[in-house]
């Protein structure tokens, strides 16, 4: 039974009080023309039959078989007993079974119910026109066909009945059946249309989510590296600040240094987050912003954390077949930012530090590496922003305590860009 919606259900109300009106119209005028001459039944049963058809009609799409069921035979006993209407019983038959072909939940009884209506029908036309051609030829009324020839007036009368009878109840047939596949593609397509804005929300919902984490993941980059770095600066400043105030001065100077580097770079990607269009038509990231930094950043950073009182060598091996992608680089030396972070935290104050690039003809290889103390358990905010730099990049990483003592972080990237989920 298929839901209707209220206006659904004030049309086939209205179509039912139309055709109500329009019968009883068609059964006064019939009436009047007298067109069953002397074997017109009553009036009285006109107007039964005219309610027959269309009380049921406003439920037509509700139950269609038995609607169909009830006027296919409503129409036969009228037409059987001389009922004087004829146009609203025509009427009401083609939109009954129209009906069954749109409606019908079950097609296999939609089926069954219009064959069995369509071939009684014609069975009942076949038996009338038996009838009329073996009609004895003193009762044949006036005005009959002709039956004299071999295509007599009686014989082209009757294949015109044929022929109207099939494009009715065939037209019938074919509109309800078009108009139930236009209705299931439409249910498909208003179902496609929920399932593509619910999934437009849900990307939309995971942009926004992406952007946070790229953003976080930035922020956390910039800010822990140098706030990790002038806390090392501060504490080795307040230290030597009594038996030695020149190192005590260049200390502090390094914070001061360290303070304005921090806002620059903040200030930058502030900037890069406003700005609606990038150079290049592209919409800015942060992992391609302006407060980023590539390879040839790394011997500077790895002179920041020997001044900062971490021990660090930094070596190239082999050469680039390519230059690796903006993107690459930039992850790449956030990568090693956030290892020598964890190595000045961590690590103790005689531990050293190593940074290698290594080059082969597919990819390219980041190792950090420091001899101190293998570190906390627990992986924390950078360990996770190393993980998804690697990930976006298309990479793989390792990471944790060396067996010999120490800890690694060691990242693969490959040299050609590849098509990566953004995490």
């Amino acid at each position: 039974m298929p839901n209707l919606t209220r206006a659904q259900w004030r049309s086939d109300i209205v179509l039912a009080a139309v055709l109500f009106v329009g019968g009883l119209l068609s059964a006064v005028l019939s009436a009047v023309a007298g067109i069953y001459g002397d074997q017109q039944a009553e009036f009285i049963l006109a107007v039964v039959y005219v309610t027959v058809l269309a009380v049921p009609l406003a439920f037509r799409r509700r139950w269609p078989s038995i609607v169909a069921v009830i006027v296919s035979v409503a129409y036969f006993l009228a037409v059987t007993l001389r009922v004087p209407e004829v146009y609203a019983g025509n009427i009401a038959m083609f939109i009954a079974i129209y009906t069954v072909g749109a409606w019908s939940t079950n097609r296999r009884r939609a089926t069954i119910v219009r064959v069995a209506i369509i071939l009684g029908m014609f069975a009942w036309l076949f038996v009338v026109m038996f009838q009329d051609a073996t009609m004895p030829v003193d009762q044949v009324p006036e005005g009959f066909p002709s039956r004299t020839g071999a295509f007599s007036p009686f014989v082209a009368s009757q294949l015109l009945g044929l022929g109207l009878n099939a494009l009715f109840f065939g037209g019938a047939y074919f509109f309800g059946e078009r108009s139930h596949q236009q209705r299931l593609q439409r249910i498909a397509l208003e179902e496609r249309t929920a399932e593509l804005e619910a999934e437009r929300e849900i990307t939309a919902s995971q942009a926004v989510a992406l952007d946070r984490v790229r953003i976080a993941r930035e922020l956390h980059d910039v800010v822990a590296h140098h706030v990790s770095l002038m806390g090392v600066q501060a504490g080795v400043a307040r230290s030597v600040m009594d038996r030695d105030p020149a190192k005590s001065r260049e200390m502090l100077s390094g914070i001061e240094e360290s303070a304005r580097t921090s806002l620059r770079e903040l200030r930058q990607l502030l900037e890069t987050l406003r700005t609606p269009d990038a150079a290049g038509g592209d919409p800015p990231g942060t992992d391609t912003a302006p407060t980023t930094h590539g390879l040839a950043s790394i011997p500077a950073l790895v002179e920041e954390a020997s001044a900062a009182g971490l021990p660090t060598t930094f070596a190239v091996i082999g050469e680039p077949a390519v230059e690796p992608p903006p993107l690459v680089q930039v992850n790449l030396f956030r990568i090693a930012q956030e290892a020598l972070t964890n190595a000045r935290r961590h690590a103790g104050p005689d531990a050293t530090a190593d940074v290698r690039v290594r080059f082969d003809d597919t990819s390219v290889e980041l190792e950090v590496t420091n001899t101190g103390r293998r570190g906390t358990a627990t992986p924390g905010l950078g360990q996770l922003g190393m993980r998804e730099r690697a990930a976006v990049s298309g990479g793989s990483i390792e990471m944790g305590p060396r067996s010999r003592g120490g800890y690694l972080v060691r990242v693969r990237v490959p040299l050609v860009e590849v098509e990566v989920a953004h995490a």
